[in-house]
C-alpha cells in the first residue's frame, strides 16, 4: 500500500528528529514543564510511548482480526502517564525509542487488506486502520513542539500542515457553535473554510504553520491577520 509506505517513511523521519531532540535531555529538564498545561516533559514523553503501544495494539487488531484495545480506558491511560512521568531522562528516551520501533515494525508487516479493517479507539470511534499512521504522525509532530526543545510549528513538514488544516477545517465545520470563517495562507498555500463561510465573512490570514498552531492551541495567534478587524474567534479545544 503506497500511501502507508509513504506515511511510514514520514513517521520514521519525524520520530528520528524527536529522538535526536531528546538526546540532550537531563533528568532535571525532563521534570520541567512542557508547553501543555499541567504536564512536564516527562508526561509528554510517557504519553508518546504509551500512544505508540496503543497504536501497535490497534495494528495487531487490524492484522489479525482479533480485537485489541488502544488503552484499557481513559482513566488507565491517565494513570500510566502520571506513573511514568517522573522517570530519569534516559529511561524516558529509551521507552519512546523502543515503543516507536515496535510500532514501525508492526506497520511494516501489515498486508494491504488489513489497512481497511475497522478498529475501535478508546473513545469509541470506529475507524479503518489506515488512520493509525497519520494519527501517530500527528502525535509525534505536535507533541515534539510541546516538549519546548527548540522544535516549533515552523519545523512541521508542509504536507503535514496542509493535510491537518484540511482535516481540522472539516472537523470544526461539524461542531455546533463554531464561528464560520476562512483561513487564508499568506505563503502561497490554500484557503480552508470552516463552516458555511463566504468571502464576506471573517477571514484569518497567516502562514500555514501559524494557522495550524493557532487552531491546535499551540499559539495565541498574535501574528495572524483578521478581516474585518476584530479579535480572533474562539476555537474549541481540539488536540
Amino acid at each position: 500500500m503506497d500511501d502507508a509506505n509513504d506515511l511510514l517513511a514520514d513517521l520514521k523521519s519525524a520520530t528520528r528528529r524527536l529522538l535526536d531532540g531528546m538526546g540532550r535531555l537531563s533528568d532535571a529538564a525532563a521534570r520541567q514543564p512542557s508547553l501543555l498545561p499541567g504536564w512536564s516533559r516527562g508526561h509528554v514523553l510517557t504519553h508518546l510511548a504509551r500512544n505508540a503501544e496503543g497504536s501497535t495494539r490497534l495494528l495487531t487488531w487490524a492484522r489479525t482480526g482479533v480485537p485489541s484495545y488502544e488503552y484499557e480506558s481513559a482513566a488507565a491511560r491517565a494513570a500510566e502517564i502520571e506513573a511514568g512521568a517522573g522517570r530519569p531522562a534516559g529511561v524516558l528516551a529509551e521507552d519512546v525509542r523502543r515503543t516507536a520501533a515496535a510500532l514501525e515494525e508492526a506497520a511494516t508487516g501489515m498486508p494491504p487488506r488489513a489497512w481497511r479493517r475497522v478498529v475501535r479507539y478508546t473513545g469509541g470511534q470506529e475507524r479503518p486502520a489506515d488512520v493509525i499512521l497519520p494519527s501517530r504522525l500527528a502525535e509525534v509532530l505536535i507533541h515534539h513542539v510541546d516538549l519546548d526543545l527548540g522544535f516549533t510549528p515552523e519545523d512541521w513538514p508542509r504536507p503535514f500542515v496542509a493535510d491537518m488544516l484540511t482535516l481540522l477545517a472539516s472537523s470544526l465545520s461539524q461542531r455546533d457553535g463554531v464561528t464560520a470563517l476562512r483561513l487564508a495562507s499568506r505563503d502561497g498555500g490554500g484557503v480552508f473554510t470552516i463552516g458555511d463561510a463566504r468571502p464576506a465573512d471573517v477571514t484569518v490570514t497567516g502562514s500555514e504553520p501559524e494557522l495550524l498552531a493557532w487552531l491546535l492551541g499551540r499559539a495565541d495567534g498574535r501574528g495572524l491577520g483578521r478581516e474585518p478587524d476584530g479579535p480572533l474567534p474562539a476555537i474549541p479545544a481540539i488536540y
